[in-house]
Formats: structure tokens, C-alpha cells, sequence
């Protein structure tokens, strides 16, 4: 979500769409021509996205001329879970079911640097806030800390599962991890020292982000349910907010004031933080059905 709370959302129906934050659609939806899109990333100015499909190519487009740019960011093998545009503003990084995490170019869709091999599927992956180091994540339960050329920096183990979702601190301190066994970890990013752990999810974590000030921190599960985390005092607040089937993402809107959360009921939900926080009863900003 950019500041003026629009959405954008994509599927593996192969559309990428874009919302207000009271349902209404913006334009005309983004169709792919490789099949369902896996992964998206939005510029920091709002203009452009970045999408990750099930046939391994990146595609650029330009959200309000409503085109692809460029289809021509080959090199997966296999589907790609995951992108992000490094704080910079620079460059897109992108993890693949094939093991690689590669970097490009957005202006041009060149490729840069060492492709990256991970040993394992990667299901997240995210610049550090100073653009520097990526961190990502697979199937091998590692979390791994890499400098931009691809040297391996520092091996994080401790989960049971999979871990399925990535988030750094502010100031790249810390990193936090979401996994398939059901919990939520801080890490030191520098030693890979354990900080502290979070339970109260009873299924899978797919998905969290940190709060622009840091004090909270959103999860989502396939318990069907996205939760709220004090992170001064390392307990849930509020209520869990509750989907209709197991959700796949929750992200943070850019003045960190709402989430959205969307997942296999093929709708996407706007919370208050503060009101969910609160739980006060309009908690429930918006319901947007995208089928």
C-alpha cells in the first residue's frame, strides 16, 4: 500500500490489481502472459511493480499507464516466491523455488552481480534497510545473511519448519522469521544470537512485517487468522483477526497506520492497527472480494 492507501494485489489467476482502501478497483487489472503471478513489489514512488510468476520471469510494469515495461527478466528456473525493491530504490532482488536469489536492474532488466545459490527453495528474501545485505530463507529452515556480491556472511538456525517470511529492524540490527512451525523469532543479525520467540499461532506463519516504530509486529497464518505483537513486552494484543480461509500476506501501509491481509478466500482485508490494537469496532476498514 502507498500513502494514499491504495492496494495493489496479485494472484495466481495471472491479473495484478489495484484497490482503494474502500474496495473500489483503480483501472483496468494487469493480465501476465506466463500464468499465475507468485510475487509482487511496488517502487518506493508508486509507480512501477515488479511480479514474480509461476514460469520464472520477473515483469516490470508501469502502474499507471496500466502496461508492461519489460517481460524480459529471465534467468529462474523455476517459479519465483519472492521480490523486493531495495530501499535505494536502486535495485530488485529476486528468490526462486530453483535455489537463486539474482539482482536487476528495474530501468533496464539487466541483471547485476553473482547469481546467488542457496542450497535450498527460497521462500523469502529482503534488502537490509541500508541496502547492503539480503537475507533469505527456504525449505532447509536456514536464515541466511548475504552481502550484495553473494559472499555467505552468517548461517541462522533454530526453526523446525520451513521458514516462509522475512523482516529486518530499522537500523539492521535485528532480522525477525515466520515459519511452518507455528512460531515467530528475533534474531541478532550479526551473530545470529536468538533474542526472544513468539507463539500463539496454531498453524503455519506465512507472513509478517514490523511497524514503522517498531513497537508492533503483524503476522499472518494459516490458522486463518492475523495477529498482533507488542514487541516491549513479546505478547499478542487485541483479538486475532479472523479470515474465512489460510492467508498467505500481510503487509504494512507506508504511514504504518493499516493492514492488509489476503490469503485463499480471494479476498483482501483493511484493518486499523489502532483500532485493531484497541479492538474497538470499527477495527474492519474495508472488505475487498477480488473473485
Amino acid at each position: 500500500m502507498d500513502t494514499s492507501y491504495n492496494v495493489m494485489s496479485a494472484s495466481e489467476d495471472g491479473s495484478i490489481r489495484q484497490w482503494t482502501r474502500d474496495g473500489k478497483p483503480v483501472g483496468k487489472p494487469l493480465h501476465s502472459d506466463g500464468g499465475g503471478v507468485k510475487s509482487l513489489t511496488v517502487s518506493a514512488d508508486g509507480t512501477m511493480v515488479v511480479s514474480g510468476g509461476v514460469d520464472g520471469r520477473l515483469r516490470l510494469w508501469n502502474i499507471k499507464e496500466g502496461r508492461v515495461v519489460s517481460d524480459s527478466l529471465e534467468g529462474h528456473t523455476d517459479e519465483v516466491e519472492c521480490l523486493d525493491w531495495s530501499p535505494n530504490g536502486l535495485e530488485i532482488a529476486s528468490g526462486s523455488v530453483d535455489g537463486t536469489v539474482r539482482r536487476w536492474i528495474p530501468d533496464t532488466g539487466r541483471q547485476i552481480g553473482r547469481t546467488i545459490e542457496t542450497g535450498g527453495k527460497v521462500y523469502a528474501m529482503k534488502y537490509s534497510p541500508q541496502s547492503d545485505k539480503i537475507v533469505t530463507s527456504g525449505d532447509d529452515r536456514i536464515i541466511r545473511v548475504w552481502s550484495k556480491d553473494g559472499k555467505l556472511l552468517i548461517e541462522i538456525k533454530g526453526h523446525d519448519n520451513w521458514v516462509n517470511s522475512l523482516c529486518w529492524s530499522k537500523d539492521g540490527a535485528h532480522i525477525f522469521s515466520g515459519s511452518r512451525d507455528r512460531t515467530i523469532r528475533k534474531w541478532q543479525s550479526i551473530n545470529g544470537k536468538e533474542i526472544f520467540v513468539l507463539r500463539g499461532h496454531t498453524n503455519a506463519v506465512t507472513s509478517i512485517c514490523a511497524s514503522l516504530d517498531e513497537r508492533h509486529l503483524v503476522s499472518a497464518s494459516e490458522d486463518y487468522s492475523v495477529r498482533i505483537w507488542d514487541l516491549k513486552t513479546n505478547q499478542q494484543v487485541g483479538d486475532p483477526l479472523l479470515h474465512e480461509d489460510l492467508l498467505l500476506t500481510v503487509v504494512l501501509s507506508s504511514d504504518g497506520r493499516y493492514i492488509a491481509s489476503g490469503g485463499l478466500d480471494k479476498k483482501i482485508y483493511i484493518w486499523s492497527l489502532e483500532a485493531a490494537v484497541k479492538q474497538a469496532s470499527d477495527q474492519v476498514c474495508a472488505h475487498i472480494a477480488i473473485s
